[in-house]
């Protein structure tokens, strides 16, 4: 009669059980073929029939399911559409920059900030905040901060070896534009997007793909709305953000197309 694991998982090679398993050594290596076979017999008769995984809900990603949108970024409105040429020539010099971090990240690796800066913990958004975004952060969100968390942070922008790590480039991108989803663009929060898409490498990560694709359409949004205020100051930084996503991350279906 066959047990109930022979039914589910029919012996598909022949075993020759010979002599019993009580004096069969697991810890040791088989010394022949039907030994082997034995023991895997063995070991997968004392498995459990259910096991249950032991997970720690803490250790999962908030964000585990990547949506990529495939929708295009919005037209920019009559004249605020950037040249061709003026993209191409932004391209060329992200390109340089990026070969230049990547020329100089042992130097730059070598380099400690200063003793009185804090990194925030790798899982503190809010820290994160309030270290890349400062006053910019802490005068839109103050509820429930003590004192000491209103201090401004100060800007290590300068400081790529500090963000070249993968993961916690991609971390940061992430918190930054969801926090841009619903604000302003400032020029402290486009340097620092600007650093992170510098350290951000080819090819992408599927979540990569997404946040770049959401931070371009984010900027082409509030683009939308500067209709009669040509001369923005964020203007530039926007288009900027918007050619950098389409040409050189090359998501060219977000591109803008000059008249």
């Amino acid at each position: 009669m066959k047990s109930d694991v022979e039914e589910l998982m029919p012996r598909l090679l022949p075993v020759d059980c010979g002599e019993g398993t009580e004096d069969l050594d697991l810890s040791g290596p088989p010394r022949n073929p039907q030994e082997y076979l034995r023991q895997v017999q063995l070991e997968a008769s004392l498995c459990p029939d259910v096991v249950v995984a032991q997970i720690d809900p803490k250790k999962l990603k908030k964000k585990q399911t990547v949506n990529a949108s495939v929708t295009g970024c919005l037209a920019a409105p009559v004249g605020f559409c950037p040249s061709l040429s003026w993209q191409q020539h932004q391209v060329s010099n992200f390109s340089d920059v990026r070969q230049s971090i990547t020329k100089n990240r042992t130097h730059w690796s070598n380099h400690t900030l200063d003793d009185n800066v804090q990194m925030p913990k790798l899982t503190d958004e809010e820290g994160w905040k309030r270290f890349c975004l400062g006053e910019t952060y802490l005068g839109s969100s103050t509820s429930g901060l003590t004192e000491a968390d209103q201090e401004p942070a100060l800007d290590y922008i300068s400081f790529p070896g500090s963000v070249s790590l993968q993961s916690m480039v991609l971390m940061l991108l992430d918190i930054l534009i969801s926090w841009f989803e619903g604000r302003e663009f400032v020029p402290q929060l486009g340097r620092w997007l600007y650093a992170l898409l510098v350290c951000l490498e080819k090819p992408l990560l599927p979540e990569a793909h997404s946040s770049i694709r959401q931070l371009a359409r984010r900027c082409a949004q509030l683009r939308s709305t500067m209709v009669g205020f040509l001369e923005d100051e964020n203007l530039p930084a926007l288009n900027l953000l918007i050619c950098l996503v389409a040409r050189y991350f090359e998501q060219v279906d977000l591109a803008d197309q000059p008249e």
